[in-house]
């Protein structure tokens, strides 16, 4: 059996492993587990997915990269089901594999998007985050490259490309004149007029610069879909967390979008039980999903990560952290049912995929009609909502 890819955690992995993938090629008897580190859950996660791929491949190489790697080498090195680890930063780079191999031909594999990823690491210190112990600092991809490997997945027929990155809208900050991500996105969509649909993965508010504001609020391919690092709703704890955004200037930055974009959906990433976190902050953290109208909500539980600050701060019971992520979770899932059930009656260009389901311009999901081809972007009227899904 030739390689064998498994990702865990976040899409910039993803986009990694589908290179791992192309670059290992005809390796022969190789599994990889691409790892993340973001939460203790994340972790044991990895130790999962290690031993059930020992389990399946009883006598492939096994060799683990990824955050984890880095992060918790230690532990991760010394399983019994590991055979290898290679360093995250080395993980696309064939030296560090020592194994032969034939990168795999492109070809039109099927693929409904395409995972760009066009930064890597991260040069800010928030006071939860272990990622930059496993990534590195900011380090952008030049715009040729990027543009070159949009071109790849245009190739195998993709209608959609998701840009990718650590701290995405710090692309740019390390390249001869500071280019800003709105530029790389300009870039983008001129290089690929026929280029249907452009898509940001998680993004920071703070770093949002006029060029892709315009873009998010005016530009018909780039999708109206915002994912905020948005982490709290709570002034106090995020000045512990060493965010650069207040409360205010979140909702302010959803608000100035929706003024120009209305049908703008809005993701978050918040965290629950952040030490400290008491009853007020709490309710701020649930009162902002309300208020800035999150639909697309990534609640993550409190957990203190080896080497950050946060871990040496007053820690919440982990019972009410696990009680008050339900809490958020609810609230999210409240917010949603509303926002799916106004988006009945209204035609959506829908970007099918595989099992039958695609997704709308505002990453709302729809079922399609049977048949329906993989990677089609076919207009659809959804007349209900049926188990959180949008039907005609």
């Amino acid at each position: 059996m030739t390689v064998e890819v498994h990702s865990l955690g976040c899409r910039l992995n993803l986009s990694e492993s589908e290179a791992m993938r192309a670059m290992l090629g005809t390796a022969e008897d190789l599994v990889v587990v691409n790892s993340c580190a973001v939460t203790s859950e994340a972790v044991r996660q990895t130790r999962q997915a290690i031993r059930r791929a020992r389990r399946a491949r009883p006598d492939a190489r096994l060799i683990v990269t990824g955050c984890a790697a880095e992060v918790e080498r230690e532990m991760l090195g010394s399983m019994p089901e590991v055979d290898g680890l290679v360093a995250n930063t080395a993980k696309l780079d064939p030296r560090a594999w020592n194994v032969p191999t034939t990168p795999a031909p492109c070809e039109k594999r099927g693929y409904t998007r395409g995972f760009v990823q066009v930064q890597n690491g991260c040069d800010h210190s928030c006071t939860f985050c272990v990622i930059p112990q496993g990534r590195g600092p900011s380090r952008s991809h030049s715009v040729a490259d990027v543009l070159q490997d949009v071109a790849v997945h245009l190739d195998t027929g993709v209608n959609e490309i998701v840009l990718t990155g650590v701290d995405l809208t710090s692309w740019g900050v390390d390249l001869p004149g500071s280019p800003r991500l709105g530029a790389l996105c300009e870039a983008i969509l001129a290089k690929f007029p026929a280029l249907p649909r452009l898509r940001l993965s998680s993004i920071d508010g703070a770093e949002v610069d006029d060029a892709l504001f315009g873009l998010l609020a005016d530009e018909a391919r780039m999708m109206p879909h915002v994912h905020l690092s948005l982490q709290h709703g709570h002034d106090l704890i995020l000045k512990r967390m060493k965010r650069r955004h207040s409360r205010n200037d979140a909702l302010s930055l959803v608000e100035r979008l929706r003024a120009r974009r209305p049908e703008i959906a809005i993701g978050a990433d918040l965290i629950a039980g952040f030490p400290t976190e008491d009853e007020e902050a709490h309710a701020a953290n649930l009162s902002i999903i309300e208020q800035a109208r999150v639909v697309h909500g990534h609640v993550f539980p409190f957990s203190p990560r080896p080497g950050t600050p946060a871990a040496r701060m007053p820690q919440v019971d982990p019972a009410l952290v696990k009680a008050r992520a339900a809490e958020l979770r609810a609230k999210v899932a409240q917010v949603r049912a509303d926002w799916l059930a106004a988006q009945t009656g209204k035609p959506l260009w829908v970007l099918a995929e595989k099992g039958g389901t695609g997704h709308a311009e505002t990453f709302a999901p729809v079922r399609l009609p049977a048949g329906t081809q993989p990677g089609a972007l076919i207009r659809v009227t959804p007349a209900r909502v049926v188990e959180g899904i949008l039907e005609a």
